[in-house]
């Protein structure tokens, strides 16, 4: 599961202690972890051509002035 991984939340910790070089060895290890589970990680429950394409669908929504979208919205601090 990629939510509040053990291995992103320790590398977090990491990067605000000043560890950056440990920390990103962390993310990449996280990543590969959560890459070769093979889950669907797309939060949307949309069944558009960029389901799991995120940074093409989060330039779509910039583009026409919806900042994110609705899947990410509810990883935004509130205003």
């Amino acid at each position: 599961m990629v939510d509040n991984h053990e291995l992103e939340r320790k590398a977090m910790e990491l990067f605000k202690c000043g560890d950056a070089a440990r920390a990103s060895e962390l993310q990449d290890e996280f990543l590969r972890e959560i890459l070769a589970s093979g889950e669907d990680l797309c939060s949307c429950p949309s069944g558009c051509k960029f389901h799991g394409r995120c940074i093409e669908c989060v330039m779509i929504h910039r583009g026409h002035g919806d900042h994110l979208p609705h899947c990410l919205q509810s990883f935004s601090p509130p205003s």
